[in-house]
């Protein structure tokens, strides 16, 4: 099982009843508030329970896993997988020229030479009024005339009320959702990311793109240790005040602009692989 969707706890729970083994691919993020993300946070938790093997992201993953008591034999440190594919991705449509162009088509012309924010949001905690904020600091920053905003509008209903602001904006282009090697193409191309995507904080750091977290909390905090991503949460002003520094402050953007990435070589799943080669050996 991959992650800490509903799907993925019902996945696990479906094998529990059929006695069939589970794997949890990533497992071992916490944020220690079970609202937070909801309802992640606790579908992950109960994986771990289910769960006969455990592949964590991180160090700091498994040693979240010790404390709750998993055995140290049943833990396997492997990086996210979600790094293989973005780098395997973005090794590809570097390969080739015509994809390229065909991503470029996305952005309007006028959109050239400006400094680009990729900005993405859909968590439901963000539902009560988060999003309307991240949105109105969005609309501040898209005044400047140096920058372009591109949003991949979620389809949720909630979402598309709340960005209401974003309309009709000339230098901010909502989209409907992207395509995988689409969104790679915009993590390669944009200035900075806002995003409150738990894979995007994973995935901005391996192209040296500044990610601001507009959440109260995050299992991911490797990168902010780092200094590569900083938690903003959904406050306006806060947020509209730390996308400024990137833009208007070279060292505040270098220290935050360094290709590092504590979540993935692009060897997870080859990891993955021979444990599971291993354990049916036994």
């Amino acid at each position: 099982m991959q992650g800490d969707t509903t799907t993925t706890f019902a996945g696990a729970l479906a094998a529990f009843y059929h006695r069939i083994p589970v794997a949890h691919v990533e497992a071992g993020l916490r944020t220690e508030n079970i609202y937070s993300p909801w309802p992640e946070e606790v579908n992950r938790r109960l994986v771990t329970h289910i769960a006969d093997l455990h592949f964590a992201p991180t160090a700091r993953a498994r040693d979240n896993l010790l404390r709750e008591g998993v055995g140290r034999d049943r833990i396997l440190v492997t990086g996210n997988t979600g790094i293989d594919a973005l780098l395997w991705v973005s090794a590809l449509a570097d390969d080739r020229p015509g994809l390229r162009s065909r991503f470029e088509a996305i952005l309007p012309a006028h959109f050239s030479g400006k400094r680009l924010i990729l900005m993405t949001g859909h968590r439901r905690e963000s539902f009560d009024g988060g999003l309307e904020r991240i949105s109105r600091a969005m609309v501040r920053i898209a005044l400047r005339p140096d920058v372009a905003i591109v949003f991949p509008a979620h389809r949720n209903p909630n979402v598309r009320r709340a960005i209401e602001p974003l309309h009709g904006r000339e230098n901010i282009l909502l989209v409907e959702p992207v395509n995988y090697p689409e969104l790679v193409f915009l993590l390669k191309r944009c200035h900075f990311v806002v995003t409150d995507s738990g894979g995007i904080q994973e995935e901005a750091p391996s192209f040296g793109k500044p990610v601001l977290i507009t959440r109260d909390t995050t299992e991911r905090p490797e990168a902010m240790e780092l200094g590569l991503a900083r938690l903003v949460a959904t406050d306006e002003h806060r947020l509209f005040h730390e996308m400024s520094a990137l833009l208007d402050d070279p060292d505040a953007y270098s220290r935050m602009s360094r290709a590092a990435n504590p979540y993935g070589d692009g060897h997870a799943s080859n990891r993955i692989a021979d444990r599971l080669i291993s354990e049916a050996a036994d």
